[in-house]
């Protein structure tokens, strides 16, 4: 066992193996995944809406085995959470969209694979023994988007997420800040004295990588700056590494859009929208051919200002009325305490992505493992003090779990630290 794989397994939290990822993976590359939208005040108001909700305990109870299995669009899973879209996560790992879909499908559950992957469709549906959904961004416009669907639906996946709140990249302003694209640009085309200010400007990272020598030898050995393979254009080309704010803003999502999308998809597997914040956008989601929806704010990194998600799912679900809708989300989940409170709204399943970054950058397969590892044991642990037996009791008995808070202030609450 290696020195890392050590640490590793004495990760008692998710909250550890953030940092054990953050001393691993140079920040030019770990602040894509921490950073928040503006002065990222809703991705830290995700985090402390779950601290701030209580639950209550029920004593005198004994479980011999507890049942965690949940059900969401039609598919069944062993654990209530599945692995929410999280881009260039190969970035911190080799072929770690393949790796995070194997974990996924050991633990039962499902694997979604954002379009700015770095890692194949084919080699990520290989890769499961659960089954695995594909998020759609209009990058490269329809025809590319179409050439995307088709491709995911032949390599066996079983959903297509949409997502609808990316109509603008968010400004992340520490990363922007570091230029990260100026210093993955390649020299091929430029004067010389273009190439030595780009010299220089990759020189200068020197420091922060060669503490970091694992992982530079993990990322040069798995091929160097990950192509966006999944968004191939007209040629058959894959889309390179670029400012992918500009490509975003140029195929924002209509409402107009959500019906070709669902043709090309059809009707066999479930559509899912993520990026739902408001009951009349899950209503008009659902009036356009959707099975589900993922109330999420993108983590806090696209706006700012907005509510937590676990405060929308409380405000906005139930005004969504009489509905076929599934109901899942996504932003500020940590532990399996996290996991039952949102689950006691009524919830069918949560996306994990920070903690899904967290363990894929402390080291691949092993920690990703022990993330699943840790939030199993939290839940387990949380449905056995609070008196639960089931996921389904979780879900029924509601508002009758939860506690209201009467603490002033957030002076008791731990640091945050994603």
């Amino acid at each position: 066992m290696s020195r890392q794989d050590r640490k590793i397994a004495d990760a008692l939290t998710t909250e550890d193996l953030w940092k054990l990822m953050r001393r691993r993976v140079p920040p030019i590359v770990s602040e894509y995944f921490r950073g928040g939208a503006d002065a990222e005040t809703t991705m830290r108001g995700n985090v402390r809406a779950f601290q701030q909700s209580l639950t209550t305990a029920h004593g005198a109870l004994k479980f011999p085995e507890l049942d965690m299995s949940s059900s969401v669009v039609g598919q069944s899973i062993d654990v209530p959470w599945f692995i929410a879209p999280v881009g260039s996560l190969r970035s911190l790992y080799p072929k770690a969209d393949a790796i995070a879909s194997r974990v996924a499908g050991e633990y039962g559950t499902v694997m979604a694979l954002s379009t700015l992957s770095g890692t194949t469709l084919e080699e990520v549906a290989e890769a499961s023994t659960g089954g695995c959904w594909f998020q759609l961004y209009l990058c490269g416009g329809r025809e590319t988007a179409l050439r995307g669907i088709a491709r995911a639906k032949k390599a066996g996946f079983k959903g297509l997420i949409l997502t609808m709140d990316t109509g603008v990249s968010g400004m992340r302003a520490m990363h922007a800040r570091m230029k990260p694209m100026e210093a993955a640009a390649p020299f091929k085309g430029l004067g010389l004295g273009e190439m030595i200010t780009l010299a220089l400007r990759k020189i200068a990272l020197g420091p922060q990588m060669m503490v970091r020598l694992p992982w530079l030898l993990d990322h040069f050995g798995d091929g160097g700056l990950i192509k966006f393979v999944n968004v191939i254009d007209e040629n058959g080309d894959p889309m390179p590494y670029t400012d992918i704010g500009q490509q975003l803003a140029a195929s924002a999502v209509t409402w107009d859009d959500l019906k070709w999308v669902k043709e090309a998809w059809g009707d066999e597997n479930p559509l899912i929208i993520k990026g739902v914040h408001c009951a009349y956008d899950a209503r008009k989601a659902e009036e356009l051919g959707a099975t589900g929806v993922i109330w999420s704010n993108h983590g806090g990194r696209q706006q700012d200002r907005v509510p937590p998600v676990l405060h929308i799912v409380e405000k906005e679900m139930p005004l969504v009325g009489d509905t076929k809708l599934d109901f899942m989300m996504d932003g500020g989940i940590r532990n399996g305490t996290d996991i039952l409170i949102a689950l006691s709204y009524g919830l069918k399943a949560v996306g994990i992505g920070r903690v899904t970054a967290a363990g894929v950058g402390a080291g691949g397969y092993t920690g990703l493992n022990r993330a699943f590892e840790i939030l199993k044991s939290d839940l387990d642990r949380a449905m056995r003090l609070v008196g639960v037996q089931s996921v389904e009791e979780i879900q029924s008995r509601g508002a009758e779990l939860r506690r209201e808070n009467l603490l002033m202030g957030d002076g008791h609450l731990p640091p945050f630290e994603f």
